[in-house]
């Protein structure tokens, strides 16, 4: 069957992100907002250029679309992604894709029913310049094999300007490191692929909210490679640094470009392990000074969905693997196990 010109493309949550999305969404020659929905819509309507408006993605779920972009809360995620494939919708939904593993597992259960769809997670952070960068010099092995990892993420609070929910556990499912966190720990896999085994420990003593404000953990893989992450909701300046260590050299990541421009200039350091130089390493400055990623995130979807080809990033696959990891930081912390109930995610990492 022939596609249309334009894909009929509806947004699940119009709010800061789900706006953005739609910019990159308009620009692509196939694709075309047709419907949004946000509960911050007092009724039934449409915007000012004629796309329809609804209060409840359920009702969005009703229309005619082809494609549904799911920008909604974690507690919702999973349903309004089931209710999209089960619509035949293709699917983009943002990260985290749920509360916790059982969510997307869930998801993928539908997902296999639907072998003609494509379901694509939005991990944001892979598309970055500096991280596409990083990865292409790792997989060359122009700088040799990966030693070690260290990683920061941290911002001042767990509440954004765009509501309370994120520090309620029965709609957010974790803190600090499962809304922002996530993103380093899918790029610590992206770089090192799976870890095995993890320790950690996790906290709520600042803030004192349900969920943690600090996450700290140290993972380790199959080859003995470790990594070190510190997620945070009490960085008052906030941050992005990922160092990366190899047997021939060494990759900084520093900064990352975001729509607030609070994590400074997105900057990659890459240096080379020159031991005549008296331990002065030669060493470049990229600088990236546009943020590529949203567009390219999108227009990567469209084209799986267009042309039927595989996605490359944010599989259902990577989805798990990354909220399992998430979960067996958690389920290491045996304090904050028993506290919150938190049951060990299978092939996750294994605790100690």
């Amino acid at each position: 069957m022939t596609k249309p010109d334009k894909l009929r493309v509806g947004i699940a949550g119009y709010g800061v992100v789900g706006k953005r999305r739609r910019i990159y969404i308009d620009e692509h020659p196939h694709l075309k907002t047709v419907a949004v929905s946000d509960q911050k819509f007092e009724k039934e309507g449409h915007l000012d250029d004629g796309v329809k408006v609804f209060t409840d993605y359920k009702d969005l779920l009703k229309e005619k679309l082809d494609i549904l972009f799911v920008s909604l809360p974690n507690y919702l995620a999973k349903d309004a992604t089931i209710g999209g494939l089960m619509n035949d919708m293709h699917v983009f939904c943002e990260k985290p894709p749920g509360r916790d593993v059982s969510d997307i597992e869930e998801v993928i259960k539908i997902e296999k029913t639907k072998p003609y769809l494509t379901l694509k997670y939005g991990f944001n952070h892979r598309y970055h310049d500096s991280v596409q960068t990083a990865l292409g010099l790792i997989r060359s092995k122009e700088l040799g094999e990966i030693i070690n990892m260290r990683g920061v993420y941290g911002k001042s609070k767990i509440i954004p300007f765009s509501g309370g929910w994120r520090s309620e556990r029965q709609y957010a499912g974790g803190g600090i490191l499962l809304d922002q966190g996530i993103h380093m720990v899918d790029l610590m896999r992206l770089f090192c692929g799976e870890f095995v085994e993890v320790k950690s420990f996790v906290s709520n003593k600042f803030w004192n909210h349900d969920v943690e404000d600090n996450a700290y953990a140290i993972m380790r893989d199959n080859k003995g490679r470790i990594a070190m992450l510190h997620s945070s909701a009490t960085q008052w300046q906030h941050k992005f640094m990922l160092d990366i260590a190899l047997t021939k050299g060494f990759i900084e990541l520093h900064g990352i470009l975001s729509g607030s421009k609070s994590y400074g200039e997105e900057n990659i350091v890459i240096g080379a392990n020159d031991e005549s130089a008296e331990n002065v390493q030669k060493h470049k400055i990229i600088k990236h000074l546009e943020d590529n990623s949203w567009r390219n995130e999108i227009w990567e979807f469209a084209d799986a969905v267009v042309n039927n080809k595989k996605i490359i990033h944010g599989t259902s696959g990577d989805a798990l693997a990354t909220m399992k990891l998430v979960y067996a930081i958690y389920y290491a912390d045996e304090d904050w196990r028993n506290k919150f109930k938190i049951a060990f995610p299978e092939e996750g990492g294994k605790s100690v």
